[in-house]
């Protein structure tokens, strides 16, 4: 009989076996002609995955409340799984073409989801550090993939330095936290803190949160996200720009309020502090940017910012919040990237944003999609981008934070400054080179169906299409 505590991490387990099985047979086989075989499987394998632990009901924990499988890790996961399976299919004929599909790279992705995954599920230290290591490894690796390319090392390098940074600090919030409270586990942490905070400890949580402002990229730990955006492999920006980004939010959530739910007031200041000047930051520092990628890495801070502010609102309708904001930022994302994927001239990719002018003469629709997706992202209604910034700035107004709600939207009418100079790019400005007409099959459907979901998510009947009330039981067996 299998015991209840692995018949819990059963999808993790799977997981962690294929991707060394896959490592294995790739290594004693044909090694790269096996990857386009790999990528299927391994997004086949993250789609299967989803069904399964979407399926999962009630909440369970697992070896003594280290593992924790609720609502809100379901949900999590199931948005990790789509969204790297999404991923892997738009980048496999881009590496093909540059001759840069390893078989490490599903591989690799693979890992890194089965840390995500015991991330937003962590309850207790030493299992979220474990988690966020085997991500952050994988995800170290697959930054530098380029390997003749002096832009992708030092990404992978200056990933890799900036991220031990961030684990040193996590670590040191973590060892403070367990020498105030006596315990790891969240559970220990929470009953610790039911009759006030001491200093030391609130210095553990002020590191921690730390080491997850890094990881999320809020500013001011953001350094490292527009050289690494810039600097890895396109489709590998893509990666990081979502699933990561869902995992990080989520482990924040599920510490804030797991193991200290009880001092809601101490890290409310912290975390209200990161999303003002994240959004204010990305808003800012986008406005200068040429390169597509360096822009789309300060919107993801901006983005960040406003997901933070949900969770700074320390309540369920916050956390509700978060969890639709980062499931509406993903799919932006993901048909974004499918487009920057697509940007090509005479065969070679391009990011400069100048190479946009006058697109929609080439093609009308996927300028048209362009329009759909900036416009989403700058939230100007009715697409779906407007519906994930209206939940935050009402969790954040209700939970009395009526300055930082406005604060939002300052910024946000800042921040749609340089997603509207796209589409100026794109519709009008002076012709020039510009970029190649045709855009891969499968960029294209991405592109094209993400637009439908952004620009139809509202309409009667859809109802953003159920998220609503998944993130809602999600976050009622958070915040308890």
């Amino acid at each position: 009989m299998i015991s209840a505590d692995i018949q819990t991490v059963m999808p993790e387990i799977v997981l962690a076996v294929y991707a060394m099985l896959a490592l294995l047979a790739a290594v004693y086989t044909t090694k790269d002609k096996m990857a386009p075989l790999l990528t299927w499987t391994t997004s086949g394998l993250f789609v299967l995955l989803a069904f399964w632990v979407g399926s999962g009901e009630g909440t369970v924990t697992a070896f003594e409340g280290m593992f924790n499988n609720d609502g809100f890790a379901r949900f999590a996961k199931v948005v990790i799984l789509i969204s790297a399976a999404a991923v892997l299919l738009m980048s496999q004929g881009y590496m093909q073409k540059r001759d840069l599909l390893r078989f490490e790279y599903p591989i690799l992705i693979a890992l890194a989801v089965v840390g995500m995954m015991v991330m937003v599920s962590a309850g207790d230290l030493m299992a979220l550090y474990m988690g966020l290591e085997l991500q952050s490894l994988a995800l170290y690796v697959v930054a530098s993939l380029r390997r003749d390319s002096l832009k992708s090392t030092e990404a992978g390098l200056k990933y890799f330095v900036l991220g031990a940074l961030s684990s040193g600090l996590l670590l040191y919030g973590a060892s403070l936290t367990y020498g105030f409270a006596g315990t790891t586990l969240f559970s220990g942490i929470i009953a610790a803190t039911q009759d006030g905070v001491s200093l030391g400890l609130l210095f553990g949580v002020v590191f921690l949160l730390s080491g997850f402002a890094f990881k999320v990229s809020a500013a001011p730990f953001h350094m490292w996200t527009p050289d690494v955006y810039e600097g890895s492999p396109t489709p590998v920006t893509a990666f990081f720009a979502t699933a990561p980004k869902v995992a990080a939010m989520a482990l924040f959530a599920r510490v804030v309020h797991d193991a200290f739910g009880g001092i809601v007031s101490d890290w409310q200041q912290i975390v209200a502090f990161l999303a003002v000047i994240s959004m204010f930051l990305g808003a800012i520092a986008a406005i200068g940017q040429r390169d597509i990628k360096r822009l789309m890495a300060y919107s993801s801070i901006a983005h960040m910012g406003f997901a933070l502010m949900g969770l700074a609102a320390g309540t369920v309708l916050g956390v509700q919040a978060m969890l639709i904001y980062m499931a509406i930022y993903v799919t932006m994302n993901i048909g974004t990237f499918a487009f920057i994927l697509g940007m090509e001239r005479d065969g070679r990719p391009v990011t400069d944003i100048q190479s946009l002018k006058m697109y929609s003469k080439k093609q009308p629709l996927m300028a048209l999609v362009v329009l759909i997706m900036m416009f989403s992202l700058a939230g100007v209604p009715p697409m779906l981008g407007f519906f994930g910034k209206f939940y935050v700035l009402r969790a954040a107004y209700d939970a009395g934070l009526g300055w930082l709600a406005v604060a939002g939207v300052v910024a946000s009418v800042i921040g749609a400054f340089y997603y509207l100079r796209i589409v100026f790019y794109v519709y009008f400005g002076d012709e020039n080179e510009g970029l190649d007409g045709k855009m891969p099959p499968v960029l294209w459907t991405a592109a094209v169906v993400t637009a439908a979901i952004v620009l139809l998510a509202w309409v009667p009947g859809i109802n953003l299409f159920g998220i609503e009330t998944m993130a809602e039981a999600a976050a009622q067996s958070l915040v308890n």
